[in-house]
């Protein structure tokens, strides 16, 4: 998504306490600017503010960094000869938007599998069926087709 000036997201929409790709193609980039780092801090304020190094690559510079808390995410940019691409004194300033409330999972009270009692006995209950299904599939045609033989004890008196 190109969102202003040669600066490219890899998402649609900014969002709080997310990730995010920037790429960046802007003026230190056309003159040649070997290393350049993204300045950037959070709301009104500048909160939280951090630097990043860029990678290099052919389509410009590039870093992920995870969107903090405010209402925007403000940054620019700087090379290794502390030049700036601040927007022309503005910096850039996009808004944030809260991540929605219908994705996060709220904790409530544990949920109770029972007792466990109640589970060994479903459990010992769940062996007796599927041991009795197994025999009914196992020896059933044998028996309606008369191949079932008893297993009888010879005992050979002397």
């Amino acid at each position: 998504m190109e969102l202003t000036k040669n600066i490219f997201f890899n998402t649609d929409k900014l969002v709080e306490n997310t990730k995010v790709k920037i790429s960046y193609t802007g003026k230190l980039f056309q003159e040649g600017s070997n290393e350049v780092s993204i300045h950037y801090g959070f709301g009104d304020n500048w909160d939280n503010i951090n630097d990043v190094a860029m990678e290099k690559t052919d389509l410009g510079f590039q870093a992920e960094i995870t969107l903090g808390e405010g209402n925007t995410f403000n940054f620019c940019f700087k090379d290794e000869n502390d030049n700036w691409d601040n927007n022309e004194g503005h910096n850039y300033i996009f808004n944030l938007e809260k991540l929605p409330t219908e994705l996060l999972i709220l904790e409530e009270e544990p949920v109770s599998l029972g007792s466990p009692k109640k589970l060994r006995r479903a459990y010992l209950w769940s062996k007796k069926i599927r041991l009795a299904i197994y025999k009914i599939i196992t020896y059933l045609p044998k028996i309606i087709s008369g191949n079932y033989k008893k297993k009888s004890t010879n005992h050979n008196e002397e």
